[in-house]
This record gives structure tokens, C-alpha cells and sequence, in this order.
């Protein structure tokens, strides 16, 4: 099973959990979220971050943030390799996904996630 990590601006990360928690109850148990606060910085969420790595005990994780070239993101790209994965610019459907699918390889997942994230961005005026 992969490990799910959401770094994303306070209080976002925070919320997209509840959101997880209340759609997905059982998934959500295997998802740890980072909230970045003003004052943090890239080097201050790297280490949260790994912190939270090590704890899980999973050997493979997907780390979701909120905006590429922000803080939550430069912090995670530091912990990039062929057992940890990144997507930037999360959505709820991305978490979805990526809850509904954790069990896969992370390739397979992060495909399928931002596959999921892309799906739901739709226009307000298609039929």
C-alpha cells in the first residue's frame, strides 16, 4: 500500500483530510497531512516531511501539494526518488483517486491520481 502525504498552505491540507475522512472513512486512515504555516521554510517542511516518511512504515509514498514552486512543493521535491512520488496542484477527485487506488505501485497511482485531478477540472457551462 503506498503512503499518501498532503503538504499544502494552512489550513488546506488540514481540510482536504476532513474531506477524505468524511467520503472515505477507511482510506483515510493511511493519509498524514502537513500543513505549511507562513513562517515555515522549504528546509523546515523537508524535515516534517521525512519525519512523517519514516513514521508510516509504508516503503513507497505519493506526496500531493498544493502549488508547484511554492514552499510545501520545494520542501517535498527534496524528498523525491524511486520510493516517493509527487503531484502538484491537488484537487479533491486527486485525492480521491488516490485514496481509492492506494494499493497500487506508485507509478501506477501517481498516473491514475493526476489522471483524476485533470477529470475533474470542468467547465461550468459543459452540457
Amino acid at each position: 500500500m503506498t503512503f499518501l502525504l498532503l503538504i499544502a498552505h494552512a489550513p488546506l491540507a488540514t481540510a482536504l483530510k476532513a474531506v477524505a475522512e468524511h467520503t472515505f472513512p477507511d482510506c483515510a486512515r493511511q493519509l498524514a497531512v502537513l500543513d505549511v504555516t507562513p513562517d515555515m521554510t522549504a528546509d523546515a517542511v523537508e524535515q516534517s516531511a521525512r519525519a512523517l516518511l519514516t513514521t508510516s512504515g509504508q516503503c513507497e509514498a505519493l506526496i500531493l501539494t498544493d502549488v508547484f514552486g511554492a514552499t510545501p512543493c520545494n520542501g517535498a521535491m527534496r524528498l523525491l526518488g524511486p520510493q516517493v512520488g509527487l503531484l502538484c496542484g491537488v484537487n479533491v477527485p486527486m485525492l480521491w483517486r488516490s485514496l481509492c487506488y492506494a494499493d497500487e505501485a506508485l507509478a501506477a497511482l501517481t498516473l491514475r491520481a493526476a489522471q483524476g485531478g485533470a477529470q475533474g477540472i470542468v467547465p461550468g457551462n459543459c452540457p
